[in-house]
């Protein structure tokens, strides 16, 4: 069984965040460790507020982590202060995980802007060169590149942009596009799209931590990264074609479709 571990904040209304990750890293067949980076008061509807947790605790709970139990893999989700980042780089440089996957989140699927204005250079000086892999959507995506992004053309331009700026690999999530919901994973020896299918369901909370997670969990488990990107996106396909109608605003997607299945649940 392989060990991951989320470095995220917390959703109260499980959708996204933390419990979204750990749902994920179950759903792999992993084992799932967490630090958490805030609290956050959240439903389906928006975030109403926001507690970072203290550096030091967060730079603790990194150690007691990794001083006791192997790490597979890392996934970094919501990081919304300076500070916080800063010491989340200094001990994964430190602690040298072998995967290590950021969701750069910067907007929850509400609209509220999770990361401070002034945190957006140490994100991308400090934090984003550490990784094997950055997932942004197409709204952070133009925020890292400074370009606008409309088009599949655009997407590869912003993407090249974001590699100039000593990122590994990106993968550009196209959910946001007009027509299409098309992936585009680029590092510096390979550019590939991935299709997919927009899928007409509201309850989407939770798509991009969760297809980060899925990514360190399927590369964790061995598999080459283009096979661990398509595993990963026809998986969060899966839990939106399942959404759950939880909530008065955007519900979860399913994240256990295939287990419910096994039991017998109808999903």
């Amino acid at each position: 069984m392989k060990h991951l571990l989320t470095i995220a904040g917390s959703d109260s209304s499980g959708g996204a965040g933390i419990q979204a990750d750990l749902k994920t890293f179950a759903a792999h067949g992993s084992y799932g460790m967490s630090v958490i980076t805030a609290v956050t008061a959240q439903n389906t509807t928006g975030v109403t507020a926001i507690q970072n947790i203290d550096p030091g605790v967060v730079e603790a709970q990194i150690d007691a982590v990794f001083s006791d139990i192997r790490v597979d893999a890392v996934k970094v989700g919501m990081v919304s202060t300076a500070p916080l980042i800063r010491v989340i780089a200094k001990k994964l440089a430190h602690w040298k995980p072998q995967i290590l996957i950021v969701d750069p989140v910067m907007v929850a699927t509400s609209g509220a802007y999770l990361l401070e204005a002034d945190a957006r250079g140490v994100l991308m000086s400090e934090l984003l060169p550490l990784a094997t892999v950055i997932t942004p959507n197409l709204m952070e995506g133009q925020v890292l590149s400074g370009k606008t992004i409309r088009s599949r053309e655009e997407m590869e331009d912003a993407a090249a942009d974001i590699l100039a700026r000593g990122i590994k690999g990106v993968l550009l999530k196209g959910g946001h596009l007009a027509q299409t919901a098309d992936d585009l994973l680029m590092t510096p020896e390979l550019v590939q799209w991935f299709e997919g299918r927009r899928i007409d369901n509201p309850n989407t909370h939770g798509t991009g931590c969760s297809l980060s997670s899925s990514l360190a969990a399927n590369l964790a488990k061995g598999m080459e990264l283009t096979e661990a990107v398509r595993a990963a996106k026809a998986y969060v396909a899966l839990g939106i074609a399942n959404g759950l109608p939880v909530g008065h605003g955007h519900g979860p997607i399913h994240h256990f479709v295939e287990l419910y299945r096994k039991g017998g649940v109808n999903v």
